[in-house]
């Protein structure tokens, strides 16, 4: 029962805040709710026992992730800033993507068939995990990792030309 609760209380915040996330308009307060987002999906880590991954999503994305993007905000812009609303238009067409995206993701977990394993679980050890981190082949995460990471940096590299834009149009 309080496994229950505490899912549902942590996912409740993933929700929340990650909808503050996208809709706010100062740049600053976005950061911190998504720093809140992740620090609730590595209670969620933490609750499922995996301890290792908790702790990497708190050292590297709650602490290291966050705290570049905010250094990157107060680099480039002022704190007082308030992001430009989006066009109606453009509100349209992201409501109706998301929605898409949100009707093409239950698609495929419905008619996906999950079959229990019949593989027993893998060793979670440090030595196993360090492993599968650094492995390119069927049991790794190397490329995945990776695939990741260029994302985020496209994504900061993103934040800061726009960042940048806005400051050199006043």
């Amino acid at each position: 029962m309080n496994n229950e609760i505490m899912f549902y209380l942590l996912s409740g915040m993933i929700i929340i805040f990650s909808v503050m996330t996208v809709t706010t308009r100062n740049i600053l307060r976005a950061a911190v709710y998504l720093l809140f987002v992740l620090i609730a999906t590595a209670g969620l880590y933490f609750m499922l026992n995996y301890n290792f991954l908790a702790a990497v999503q708190l050292t590297v994305y709650a602490g290291g992730i966050v705290v570049l993007i905010i250094f990157s905000v107060l680099l480039t812009s002022h704190i007082s800033e308030r992001a430009a609303m989006a066009p109606f238009k453009h509100a349209i067409f992201a409501a109706l993507a998301a929605i898409a995206g949100m009707i093409l993701t239950i698609m495929a977990l419905l008619k996906f068939v999950f079959i229990p394993s019949s593989v027993p679980a893998i060793a979670s050890d440090v030595r196993t995990i360090g492993t599968q981190l650094i492995n390119y082949g069927s049991d790794g995460y190397a490329l995945p990792f990776e695939v990741i990471s260029i994302l985020l940096l496209a994504a900061l590299i993103g934040a800061i030309v726009v960042a940048k834009k806005e400051k050199e149009a006043k």
